[in-house]
């Protein structure tokens, strides 16, 4: 039983620090009194939206209402790419995805690249991880990073399994992500047998796999992850009522990157709403069984009296679609997909907070820097976040000052046709392709369409252009285009290279295989233009 519990410390006074040259901050002016412990707890493909009303409505995640209780919950948090790896990597590095240029799945962090918990390390505290990290390059599957590299090529191919439920067989089935409970246990376990007895202040990982999709072994072994999986017992959890149908426009009315999108996904069928509903249901049964698991660590924490002295935020890499605009997984800046729940709670850090202005997951490595009263990098992306959830602070609009009133997201990987690139501002999601002129540009004002269904870039051209402005002024977005379309052909060349005579079988085998192998020709020479296309003849 969750037992409420109401006790913040008193924190070192936090400065206002006024932005440096080229925009940079500093964090906190002094370190704090005991420097706090620190936990951080990362799912997968966690909807942020149901961390608060009215998505919270749906599902019942009595540990978010927790820590949201007792801690500062950010209303409109972001991740900087919505995929795994490049996600991760600017969580772990402070930097947006072009400054660490990495681009998609396998593309991430060098190995020996110095994370935030590196920096904390060298200066006193203990450290310890535990489950999914997927931050460095290397990792996923060799059609993730095919379809990547070859995502300009002009052919369509299903790259994913069709989107299914699938309901354990018995039905009080608690702990039915196995993997990411014994995580959980390891890291309590560490929490009563090392961090309790430690004399030195700790930080802790861990990183969830769930709410992410299983594997769908039914569409073949080389197939994604499509399968969303629960038991009754998680289910009960969820108000099928207040489940909404997402609206979909007809697919000859799609943005032609979202009909990619939807396409690859293997979405463009015939769904019905029974289907939907279903799906939809079963990912929020999901979240469920995630806050439970974050629940073990609170609890263990308050059980062994650690509670009181430990700073513990709650994040994920990215959310998950579950079927809005007609896709599912994420890779899109729809707000299912890019926006993720933030939760901070701990000594010094305010209750019942609710701070709306915008952040994402790049403000985590300064944050945790500063919690740890360590002076800041002069070169990161990310802005600390304790200024907004102190109790020294209890204006929001103080936050302004600290932080810029936008943040970047952009994507270069798998099933989107075209690097992507996201402003948000507190009104306004300003969504530009490519070279920002060969693909039409998306404009939402989400403050009167939260669901993202009208595009008005063309009705309001001196928005979409002051924000195209912004945008240039933060990214030079035409210009790393230009570099992934570089890095895709020549990592898919010497990838080809590397498997010689076999590449005509190995390519027509990936996860598009029930496509590709109905005209293999076809899409080879599709793949050989693309090559001759703008290419170095000298990579050739």
């Amino acid at each position: 039983m969750l037992l409420l519990w109401v006790s913040v410390f008193a924190a070192s006074a936090l400065a206002a620090p006024a932005p440096g040259a080229g925009g940079q901050r500093r964090g906190a002016v002094q370190a704090w009194p005991d420097a706090p412990n620190v936990v951080l707890v990362v799912s997968d493909s966690f909807d942020g939206r149901l961390t608060f009303y009215p998505g919270s409505q749906v599902v019942k995640l009595p540990f978010i209402s927790f820590m949201k209780a007792h801690g500062t919950s950010f209303l409109n948090a972001y991740t900087n790419s919505p995929i795994c790896c490049p996600s991760r990597a600017a969580m772990w590095s402070g930097l947006f995805t072009h400054l660490t240029e990495s681009w998609n799945n396998f593309k991430g962090l060098d190995p020996n690249y110095t994370t935030w918990m590196d920096v904390m390390e060298k200066h006193g505290y203990r450290t310890q991880k535990f489950g999914k990290l997927d931050y460095t390059s290397g990792h996923h599957s060799i059609s993730n990073r095919v379809e990547a590299w070859t995502r300009d090529v002009a052919f369509l191919l299903r790259q994913e399994g069709r989107p299914m439920v699938n309901l354990a067989p018995k039905k009080t089935k608690v702990r039915v992500m196995e993997a990411d409970w014994k995580n959980t246990d390891r890291a309590v376990n560490w929490l009563r047998k090392e961090a309790s007895n430690s004399t030195q202040p700790f930080v802790l990982y861990l990183g969830l796999n769930l709410p992410h999709p299983y594997p769908s072994p039914s569409s073949g072994e080389n197939f994604g992850s499509s399968t969303f999986h629960t038991s009754l017992y998680w289910l009960k959890k969820v108000s099928y009522d207040a489940i909404k149908i997402p609206k979909w426009p007809p697919l000859s009315e799609m943005h032609p990157v979202d009909y990619y999108s939807s396409y690859t996904k293997n979405c463009t069928g015939k769904f019905t709403e029974k289907e939907i509903k279903n799906i939809r249901a079963f990912y929020y049964a999901m979240c469920a069984e995630t806050d439970a698991m974050l629940g073990e660590i609170i609890l263990a924490l308050r059980q062994l009296g650690l509670l009181q002295k430990t700073v513990v935020i709650y994040t994920a890499d990215h959310g998950e679609l579950a079927m809005e605009h007609r896709q599912f997984y994420k890779m899109s800046m729809y707000e299912a997909s890019s926006h993720v729940p933030l939760l901070i709670m701990g000594p010094g850090i305010q209750a019942n907070l609710q701070v709306s202005s915008v952040v994402s997951l790049v403000d985590i490595y300064p944050t945790m820097l500063d919690i740890a009263g360590i002076p800041l990098p002069q070169n990161l992306s990310g802005y600390s976040l304790l200024p907004s959830s102190s109790e020294m602070f209890k204006n929001e609009q103080k936050l302004e000052n600290l932080h810029p009133p936008w943040i970047l997201s952009e994507f270069h990987g798998c099933n989107v046709n075209a690097s992507t690139y996201m402003l948000r501002t507190n009104q306004w999601k300003y969504i530009a392709y490519s070279d920002g002129a060969s693909v039409l540009p998306q404009l939402f004002d989400l403050s009167s369409d939260p669901d993202e269904l009208t595009n008005i870039a063309a009705k309001f051209p001196e928005v979409t252009s002051s924000l195209d402005q912004k945008l240039r002024s933060i990214i030079n977005y035409p210009k790393v285009s230009a570099s992934v379309h570089q890095y895709n052909k020549e990592q898919f060349i010497k990838w080809k290279q590397s498997i010689g005579q076999n590449y005509s079988n190995v390519i027509a085998n990936l996860r598009w295989h029930q496509d590709w192998l109905k005209k293999p020709k076809k899409y080879e020479n599709a793949i050989d233009q693309w090559l001759k296309s703008h290419s170095d003849p000298k990579t050739i």
